[in-house]
């Protein structure tokens, strides 16, 4: 109902052209595109501090990391594809024998 009010889509059009503009002008601005830019690359470093701190914490309480389930998760993979290979191995050592037999 409120879609089709003209009134309705003009006052979003004329707001859409106000943020386009207001965006434009933030963005042609060299302080605020460097303060953006100091922002991200501060909390990458928090973020990076924090995940340290947060291993650390995990290590004291002989708790697991991220890494080390995906490490762990990796090496079962690596494992199931070996047993996989080794039963088609099997197999095929079996049916020889049984076809050998039978002749």
């Amino acid at each position: 109902m409120l879609k089709n009010n003209p009134v309705m889509k003009k006052l979003v059009e004329t707001g859409e052209e106000r943020v386009g503009k207001l965006a434009q002008q933030l963005l042609s601005n060299e302080k605020f595109v460097a303060a953006v830019q100091g922002l991200v690359s501060r909390s990458l470093a928090a973020k990076g501090t924090l995940d340290s701190a947060l291993r650390t914490a995990l290590s004291a309480m002989n708790l697991p990391s991220t890494a080390d389930l995906e490490q762990l998760r990796s090496k079962v993979d690596d494992l199931e594809r070996l047993l996989a290979s080794v039963e088609g191995k099997l197999d095929t050592l079996v049916s020889n024998t049984s076809s050998k037999k039978k002749a």
